[in-house]
């Protein structure tokens, strides 16, 4: 649904890091990066807000219901894992964006129970925490050797997935031992590795490789045609991404997104061992360089004589290589990848270095830039004091999840936006953090949440 990963997920994760910006004439998105959402329009915010209650609805029904169901033992494991790790997962987005929020724990059986109070962020967590851990305990590693109506269904959460979740959950408050103690045990399991090509990760042909952890499904050849934007999901409804769209290069897409110059810029500072510009800088963005295509189309051939030439777009999660002549179908069958292996090795590299096992943490962080054939630099940052590997992990992180949804929680989890020195230096490379002011880290609660909830309170600074 466009409040949720069809959409307006990756637009509220994404426009407000130092990687990306945007001109969006649509103030919905383009006052997301400027911290200037007001609470009269809850366009986008509001939908996510929305849908991610949905969503714990309808697992809160299956976690009430399921467990009396008379069925065979495993699958009703494997269902109600599936409702807890959904839950977790929503319960994750509305307490890191919203802060203060209700945690409702069963289906509503009278109008009361509708409104429940908001709960503090601490408890909010808590029960992140608890629902990655029962979705854990009960879910299969893999679907492909299990018998039942699910097995075989690639795309389901599984152990790992909730282990990774449980990990990332910890790392965000701070749990270093309790995270590195997850992110180790995804490791363990031994099914999942970084793929050779960087670029397999954010394309339709090449999607649940063995580098994604969780991947939300998309296809332009399953289900109905409509696009599902709001309301109780229908069986007309197409499912399909409207990112590709929305963050398209002018003239094949919207252009409501656009990366950094920072971003292009950074990527720069280090050549491979054969000399080259991280290959990842390619994948991520489409800028005017020799031979450059798009769409089937020459870069310096299509934005000729115009502003266009000199700017830079989108290309992560694009299907720019040809295969489309533009986006403006508003359907993308690429399936949006929330965590992939090499996150579980940087954040697993973030918690030794917080742990003061700097060497453990180089040799992690040089794993990731391996696969890129960026120069081995595991004795030198073994080397580093704890700031400076913090510093080193920030940079890797920025080139390895540009446009993915990462980079302003990295920013709030470290603390940047309190530190006067980090602010200013996100204020220099992205205009749109002169606007910030304390409390608007967090969104808007919507409007309509605080007329109807009696238990519910806005956001500081709104």
């Amino acid at each position: 649904m466009d409040g949720a990963y069809m959409r307006f997920t990756p637009i509220l994760l994404d426009v407000r890091g130092d990687d990306v910006r945007s001109n969006s004439p649509w103030t919905a998105i383009s006052n997301v990066g400027k911290f200037s959402l007001g609470t009269s329009d809850p366009a986008g915010y509001g939908w996510a807000f929305d849908e991610y209650y949905e969503g714990i609805f309808r697992c809160n029904q299956v976690l009430d219901n399921v467990p009396a169901i008379n069925m065979d033992t495993a699958v009703r494991n494997r269902i109600i894992g599936q409702a807890y790790f959904l839950r977790g997962l929503y319960f994750f987005h509305l307490v890191n964006m919203f802060g203060n929020v209700s945690l409702p724990l069963t289906s509503p059986k009278t109008p009361a129970e509708f409104f429940v109070k908001q709960a503090t962020p601490d408890v909010a967590w808590k029960q992140v925490m608890s629902d990655f851990k029962t979705a854990a305990a009960l879910l299969p590693v893999s679907y492909t050797n299990i018998s039942g109506p699910d097995a075989n269904q690639i795309g389901r959460a599984t152990k790992g997935a909730a282990m990774g979740y449980l990990g990332k959950t910890y790392l965000f408050n701070k749990m270093y031992q309790e995270a590195s103690d997850q992110f180790k045990a995804v490791m363990a399991l031994g099914i999942y590795g970084l793929v050779p090509n960087y670029k397999d990760n954010f394309t339709e042909a090449n999607e649940n490789n063995k580098e994604s952890i969780f991947e939300v499904q998309f296809s332009t050849t399953v289900g109905g045609t409509d696009l599902g934007w709001q309301g109780v999901p229908t069986s007309t409804w197409a499912k399909t991404s409207a990112r590709a769209i929305t963050y398209g290069a002018p003239n094949f897409g919207w252009t409501d997104v656009q990366p950094s110059f920072a971003l292009f810029n950074e990527f720069q500072q280090e050549q491979t061992t054969g000399g080259q510009v991280d290959p990842r800088l390619d994948v991520t963005i489409f800028y005017n360089k020799p031979g450059e295509m798009l769409y089937g189309q020459l870069f310096s051939v299509v934005y000729a004589n115009s502003s266009y030439l000199t700017d830079i777009f989108c290309r992560k999660y694009e299907n720019g290589d040809g295969n489309k002549p533009n986006e403006f179908d508003w359907k993308s069958g690429i399936n949006e990848r929330l965590m992939r292996y090499a996150d579980i090795l940087l954040m697993y590299a973030e918690c030794q270095n917080e742990l003061n096992n700097r060497a453990e943490c180089a040799t992690y962080i040089q794993q990731v830039r391996t696969r890129v054939s960026l120069p081995d630099r595991t004795a030198e940052f073994s080397g580093y004091t704890q700031a400076q590997m913090r510093d080193q992990l920030g940079h890797e992180r920025f080139l390895e999840f540009g446009l993915e949804g990462h980079r302003f929680d990295d920013i709030h989890r470290w603390g940047w936006l309190q530190d006067a020195t980090k602010l200013a230096w996100l204020k220099q490379r992205d205009p749109e953090f002169n606007s910030y002011q304390p409390g608007r880290e967090l969104y808007p609660i919507p409007q309509g949440e605080i007329d109807n909830n009696p238990g519910a309170k806005q956001n500081l600074s709104y």
